[in-house]
């Protein structure tokens, strides 16, 4: 058993160094742009696609085109775009200058990174707008695209300002009831939903440990808009049923029940701020139906 081990422990040096050999190899001084970039994780694929000319991704993370379910903002313009898993031995071979990972993801690619010495950049997770922005400029330094990075920032900023100017006042109380019964909560959601005259009434409905809201909850507390996590009412898995329980029918005429697209709000972002557009009208709504008066 022990020279098994031995064995096995060999053979997995030497695929080790075999791979430190090829990164030698293929990997080429870096510059002060990087040139072929890749990017492992789907909130740091949102960034690298807006950021970067298509001729400088070598690669993003599988998710950013996968439809079953589609969880990326960019799904249908990806075409062309190589998409891979996170593995050491696939992303060696793309020949990456910098390789763009979220902070605390898939420590042990990182580690094998560092020991063939491709470069890694570390994004921090955003809880709130101003974080948005100091990544969003971060990144546009470092991959030498401050410009672009300013762009998306004027834009969010301009958002922000339509959403605030448009908004319901005072805000509505508001509830995003997820499959399973999740509930959004808290960080950029938050400050994205009261920018745009909703207000977050999670915490006060009962929320559990496990960030859920039981039916019940939610028809006792009768929020003045609920938001339904996609676009159809279509059901489409179990998890999705609890959104469609018929006992929230009780809340018709009294809430403002609507689907919405929530896939910007899942990884935060300047492009988080396309869910405002949804959310002011679904806020004077519900202000006009408290009223008894047809919505503007």
């Amino acid at each position: 058993m022990v020279e098994v081990q031995k064995r096995v422990n060999m053979r997995s040096k030497h695929a080790r160094y075999a791979l430190v050999l090829l990164a030698a190899l293929l990997v080429g001084p870096a510059s002060a742009a990087p040139q072929h970039v890749v990017s492992t994780f789907l909130c740091t694929d949102e960034y690298i696609f807006r950021l970067l000319p298509r001729q400088r991704i070598a690669a993003l993370s599988f998710l950013a085109g996968d439809t079953n379910p589609v969880v990326s903002t960019i799904v249908d313009q990806v075409k062309g775009i190589r998409l891979i898993h996170p593995e050491a031995e696939e992303i060696v071979t793309l020949k990456p200058d910098l390789v763009v990972m979220y902070e605390g993801t898939n420590p042990r690619l990182h580690a094998i990174l560092d020991e063939i010495h491709i470069p890694v950049l570390d994004v921090p997770w955003a809880t709130s707008l101003k974080d948005v922005r100091r990544v969003t400029t971060l990144l546009g330094e470092r991959l030498g695209e401050p410009e672009r990075a300013r762009a998306l920032i004027a834009e969010m900023n301009a958002s922000l300002k339509r959403a605030a100017e448009n908004a319901a006042k005072p805000a509505v109380r508001t509830l995003i009831y997820e499959p399973n019964g999740y509930a959004t909560t808290g960080g950029v959601s938050n400050e994205i939903m009261l920018a745009s005259g909703l207000r977050n009434v999670a915490t006060e409905l009962g929320l559990t440990r496990q960030s859920t809201i039981p039916v019940e909850a939610v028809i006792a507390g009768v929020p003045d808009v609920l938001i339904l996590n996609g676009a159809t009412r279509g059901v489409q898995t179990r998890a999705d049923l609890v959104q469609h329980h018929p006992a929230l029918n009780a809340l018709r005429g009294r809430t403002v029940i609507a689907t919405a697209n929530l896939t910007p709000l899942l990884c935060p972002g300047p492009w988080s701020l396309n869910a405002a557009s949804q959310f002011v009208p679904l806020g004077r709504k519900a202000r006009a139906l408290a009223a008894g008066k047809a919505p503007s």
